[in-house]
């Protein structure tokens, strides 16, 4: 099948949209599953919507998601140009082909296609054969000299020998139109593929560029990891064989099959967006971790270029495993790069009203004042110690020192959190904390 050719073929009039982000990713996965060639065309004919900004940002968000095109802007091909708005000599030779055949007629300044009014059989891997039957003519090239989409469309795909087109399940009301150009034009449909609609979190209808999560470059300007990303979108109607869902890139082009994808519709949803990611951060390489991290802090108002480069490192490594996304960072972090932190008062009223957490904060103080070695090993130990001398959970030590010594309730493993503060930080923190409260 290493004649496969596929395409993704935008209209730069807007902000890069999800489902256009899935389409493209689907055509993608298939290029490659197959060994074929994924190519970028773009329908820029809409003088009065095209924008090079939107262009700019939907170029940038397919190589952020790894996407790279086989053939299209930038890259060039045989079957160039990739931008309709440079093809309008090849689309004047397709149209005098429908003049001479006598399959077009001309009506108020505009060009129509004369339709042949049979049932036009649609082969779709997704969805089986369709048939439809187009009962009107319609518009070809526009009263002002343009060419519509249907048109243009066609002779692309023609042009750019085109094997399977790969889109939403919206264009399926469009098809029948095609196959009429394809036949007129003696030439063989490539197979179709309308795949499922992306409904939106909350209620009905299809995800808009309106809601929450819609927008490609919202998970970069989030610091989200691309392949986390890519990775889910992957699973808005396809999913492998067995109930894996979070795969390495190679293994899901080894699975993509389109014939696999749902004819249901699929539901975007946040919460396993941010799940996913989650998981790719913490599998992430630790030098690659910290990279990235430090482009965020750097950006945010922690401090970190005021403090040694090995302590960052150990922060960093500690926070890792339980970091849920780098948004979240610098406030994840912040207590460890300032001299006076911030408590959590409504969990300091919690805590005090369960157990006397002034008294298990002394009986800590004074117990790792004792120890020679600061380490995870040695700080818990420490605390089943103390919970067994003085016959109470571990939660009560564990729950007062890591309040008192970064201000919150939540973080990383207190005993690699006190590692990385030393003793006199940990024994500062906990000694202002008992003045202060």
């Amino acid at each position: 099948m290493n004649n496969v050719r596929v395409r993704f073929a935008p209209s730069p009039t807007g902000l890069f949209h999800i489902g256009s982000a899935r389409t493209a990713l689907f055509n993608w996965l298939y290029a490659k599953h197959t060994g074929g060639n994924f190519i970028l065309r773009i329908e820029d004919t809409d003088d009065g919507r095209d924008r090079k900004e939107f262009l700019d940002v939907l170029i940038h968000g397919l190589h952020w998601l790894g996407l790279n095109w086989d053939e299209g802007p930038d890259v060039g091909g045989e079957c160039g140009p990739y931008f309709q708005s440079q093809r309008s000599d090849i689309y004047q030779k397709y149209i005098e082909v429908l003049k001479k055949s006598g399959l077009s007629y001309e009506k108020d300044g505009a060009l129509y296609f004369k339709v042949s009014h049979k049932p036009q059989v649609i082969h779709d891997l997704i969805r089986g054969n369709v048939i439809r039957e187009e009962e009107k003519d319609f518009v070809i090239v526009r009263s002002n000299g343009k060419p519509v989409f249907h048109l243009v469309n066609v002779v692309d795909d023609i042009s750019m020998r085109i094997t399977h087109i790969i889109r939403g399940e919206d264009h399926l009301s469009n098809t029948s139109k095609h196959i009429e150009l394809f036949n007129a034009f003696g030439v063989k449909p490539p197979l179709f593929a309308h795949i499922p609609l992306i409904l939106k979190s909350q209620g009905s209808g299809k995800m808009s560029k309106r809601d929450t999560g819609a927008l490609i470059e919202d998970y970069e300007k989030n610091h989200f990891i691309a392949d986390a990303v890519r990775n889910y979108l992957c699973l808005l109607g396809w999913s492998p064989k067995e109930d894996r869902e979070i795969l390495p890139l190679n293994e899901i082009i080894g699975l993509f099959d389109i014939g696999d994808v749902n004819r249901n519709n699929a539901r975007f949803d946040e919460k396993k967006m941010s799940f996913f990611n989650s998981e790719y951060l913490r599998a992430l390489p630790f030098g690659d971790f910290y990279d990235r991290a430090l482009i965020v802090l750097r950006n945010s108002q922690v401090a970190v270029e005021k403090f040694d480069t090995q302590y960052v490192r150990n922060v960093l490594a500690i926070c890792q495993e339980k970091l849920r996304s780098f948004i979240e960072l610098p406030n994840f972090i912040e207590y460890f790069f300032v001299e006076k932190i911030t408590y959590d008062r409504e969990a300091l009223a919690k805590l005090m009203a369960k157990f006397d957490l002034r008294t298990r904060l002394r009986e800590f103080k004074l117990a790792f004042e004792l120890l020679d070695i600061i380490d995870e090993t040695s700080v818990e130990n420490l605390v089943h110690e103390l919970a067994s001398n003085h016959d109470v959970n571990t939660g009560e030590y564990i729950h007062s020192v890591r309040l008192a010594v970064s201000g919150r309730t939540v973080g990383p493993s207190l005993f690699g959190l006190l590692r990385v503060l030393g003793k006199e930080v940990t024994i500062g923190r906990i000694n202002s904390f008992l003045f202060q409260n």
